[in-house]
Parts: structure tokens; C-alpha cells; sequence
């Protein structure tokens, strides 16, 4: 297919636009037909059937039964990302290390196009498990209902966020969720001054977190440490005073090893 694209934007190859929506939609649709396939991107079957048969090819997607589904080589690609990701290598300890210490979920997550993107999770002792939490590594969060996203945004260039807000948007999780712009710059220009950044129950009722941002020595940002659990055991002063004290430092950790690699 011809390239797309006009003299305001990018070109791009439609054919692989294509093959991207096919994947996402297979991920979505946790595996399908042709014919479901071709229903929900709006093509015909025989289309559909072509774009499988060249992943298919290629190895990223698998064909069992009639039915086609993502391919473990793609498993392969993110492992090699996020291996190159020095967050990911160096606070992979600290999330292990946290979690040990709290006894609730620890995240590592970073920014990617405007979302939010988890690295790495760690379930602790007395944490609570769920499909939120098993499913939380496969999707691309909004940044401004999570402490983690919070953490991060409060830490880009007041335009960058703009930006963000224009793209994706405040959309509304909870009663709690802050949805007008004005009330979130003057939420992260809070969390810029005590260091850390609340989730009080804006993405799901009951469900609380804490993080703090992970930046470079030129307060670039590379995403944030996050402590998360039910409400009835994140509060008083534990969710107020301790819990943000022990993710700051394990932050800080993380933040001296990269540096100190860095300079290695």
C-alpha cells in the first residue's frame, strides 16, 4: 500500500499501520477469527486474512484452531526493551526490597507517548491480589488518576504536560478523579514541593497509593517508585507520614545507582 500522510504530517506505510491495529486488536480481543477480526477493523475477510498470514510468517502472531493470537516472540522483544531500560535495572532491587518492607504492591513505572507504562511489579506479604493487579504489566495507564503518573507528570515541563492533557485527555475513573486541568497543575505543583504525589482512591473506590519520582542529576524525569493497597490499610499515619518516607528513600536509591552507573 502507498505511503499516507499530507504535507502537515509524517508519511507512513498504511500496511503497516494496519498490521499494528491488527495486533492491538488481537491483544484486545484476547485472540480471533478471521471474520471477527475483519468485522472489528472494518475490513474485508479476505484483507484480514492477508495481514494475519504475513504475521503469521513473520512469527508474531500464531494460528491454533482456526483462531490467530499474539506470538511469544513478542514477549521476547518487550524482555529486550525492558532490559535496556535503566530503571528497570536498577530499581528492580529497590521494588523487591520495598515490598519486603511494606508488605503491598511496588511498581516501577515509566512514560511512553503520554501514558503510563509499568515495569516492574513486586506483590508483598499482606497484599491484596486481583485481576487489576495481574493485568496492571499489560496496559498503558493514564497519568493523571495514578500517584505513579502523578509523580511523573509533576516532574515534565508545565508545556509537556499541556501536551499530554491535549492528547489523552482527564477522563474520569472515581468520584475523586481530578478531571479539570487547573486543579491538577495545582495538584502537581504540591507534590513537586513535599517530594511525592497521593492516589486517594481517583482510579478504583478503596484502592490507595503513594510514588515518588525517579529523576536524573539534570531533573530529567525516568518515571516513579509507587507503593499501593486497600484504603483500609493505607491511611492515617501510615499512608501520611511513613509509607511516603520509605518510597522517597527507596527513590532516592534508585536515583544514586543510576547515577553512580553512569558514571562508571
Amino acid at each position: 500500500m502507498p505511503p499516507t500522510g499530507g504535507d502537515d504530517g509524517p508519511r507512513t506505510l498504511q500496511t503497516v499501520s494496519m498490521s499494528a491495529q491488527v495486533l492491538a486488536t488481537l491483544k484486545e480481543l484476547d485472540g480471533a477469527g478471521v471474520t471477527e477480526l475483519a468485522t472489528e477493523l472494518d475490513l474485508s475477510k479476505s484483507t484480514a486474512h492477508i495481514h494475519l498470514t504475513s504475521l503469521v510468517e513473520n512469527g508474531l502472531v500464531v494460528k491454533r484452531d482456526g483462531k490467530y493470537a499474539l506470538a511469544l516472540k513478542l514477549f521476547a522483544f518487550g524482555e529486550y526493551v525492558r532490559s535496556r531500560n535503566q530503571l528497570y535495572r536498577h530499581g528492580k532491587p529497590q521494588v523487591d526490597e520495598l515490598a519486603n518492607e511494606t508488605g503491598q504492591y511496588v511498581h516501577i513505572v515509566t512514560e511512553e507517548n503520554g501514558r503510563a507504562i509499568n515495569l516492574y511489579q513486586v506483590k508483598g506479604d499482606t497484599s491484596v491480589s486481583g485481576e487489576y493487579q495481574t493485568s496492571k504489566p499489560q496496559q498503558r495507564d493514564h497519568l493523571h488518576y495514578t500517584a505513579s503518573g502523578k509523580a511523573i507528570l509533576a516532574s515534565l515541563p508545565e508545556r509537556r504536560v499541556e501536551e499530554i492533557i491535549e492528547g489523552h485527555g482527564l477522563p474520569e475513573r472515581t468520584a475523586n478523579t481530578v478531571t479539570d486541568p487547573e486543579a491538577l497543575f495545582e495538584e502537581l505543583s504540591a507534590i513537586r514541593q513535599r517530594g511525592y504525589a497521593y492516589n486517594n482512591e481517583e482510579e478504583i473506590e478503596g484502592f490507595r497509593a503513594i510514588a515518588a519520582p525517579v529523576q536524573t542529576p539534570d531533573g530529567d524525569v525516568l518515571g516513579s517508585l509507587s507503593v499501593s493497597g486497600p484504603a483500609s490499610v493505607l491511611q492515617g499515619d501510615r499512608f501520611e507520614e511513613t509509607l511516603p518516607k520509605q518510597v522517597v528513600n527507596s527513590a532516592n536509591v534508585i536515583e544514586v545507582n543510576i547515577n553512580m552507573s553512569n558514571r562508571s
